[in-house]
């Protein structure tokens, strides 16, 4: 229950904690079917490697034995198509995302590659999943939990449904700390994305948001202790380009 009076961050707005989720989800309704597009124009492609590091990191068994993955905030499914390709016969998928209109991308993607008895897709809260306890082999989310108004909640819920011995990965955007490249990078984030966005999909106020949520997400260090305050052991972290992206792990002993 939220508390009246409760607030919290949206970019650098402050705003009531129950409506975050109505509002992202506002967000993610205008972005959909050009998400992927702009993942592309806004890092240069990058995305793709960092998305490249964390299936090398998760490493799923290439034999006929099963393993189940939930890939959370994943509507589009590309962190699953990208597991399935590189996992074997006994690989199976869970994109849980609340956005319908993410959701719908991703099934079409999906059906486009045939991987529609591999993946599936179900709308649900990130914050109260409708799985049973320790029920998948791995849990990733990638760009999606910085848009979570109750990230402690997530957490939770991801050590409960995850099986002893499986891993948490959590690829997010960071901060930058390298001289001279984090004057550029917020220069290019306030005065390049959201003109970007208005010209690709005709939304620039929603990458506005994007960009100002970066700055509000936690520094790997304090998201790390959220991590650990979840039950999660043997958690760490790798910094990407520069710390522009961040890949947080922990495992579930």
């Amino acid at each position: 229950m939220d508390r009246p009076g409760e607030t919290t961050h949206f970019g650098f707005r402050d705003v009531p904690l129950g409506d975050k989720q109505t509002l992202v989800n506002d967000v993610f309704h205008s972005v959909a079917s050009r998400y992927d597009l702009m993942n592309d124009l806004m890092s240069g492609g990058l995305h793709r490697v960092w998305k490249d590091i964390m299936i090398n990191a998760l490493n799923p068994p290439r034999g006929d034995r099963p393993f189940a993955l939930l890939d959370v905030a994943g509507g589009t499914g590309d962190i699953s198509f990208r597991a399935a390709k590189a996992a074997g016969p006994g690989f199976h998928a869970t994109v849980c995302d609340i956005n319908a209109e993410m959701l719908a991308v991703g099934r079409e993607r999906a059906a486009k590659r045939h991987l529609e008895t591999q993946v599936d897709f179900v709308e649900g809260n990130a914050e109260a999943l409708a799985f049973a306890d320790r029920s998948f082999d791995a849990y990733t989310i990638a760009f999606g939990i910085r848009n979570v108004p109750r990230i402690d909640l997530a957490l939770r819920e991801a050590y409960r449904v995850l099986k002893p011995g499986s891993r948490f990965l959590c690829l997010e955007f960071s901060t930058v700390e390298m001289p001279g490249l984090d004057r550029i990078y917020d220069l290019f984030s306030f005065k390049v994305i959201p003109p970007l966005g208005r010209m690709v999909t005709g939304d620039a106020e929603s990458y506005q948001y994007l960009v100002e949520s970066i700055r509000k997400f936690p520094k790997p260090n304090a998201f790390a202790d959220m991590i650990r305050d979840a039950g999660f052991a043997r958690v760490g972290w790798q910094t990407l380009s520069g710390g522009i992206v961040a890949l947080h792990s922990g495992w579930r002993l």
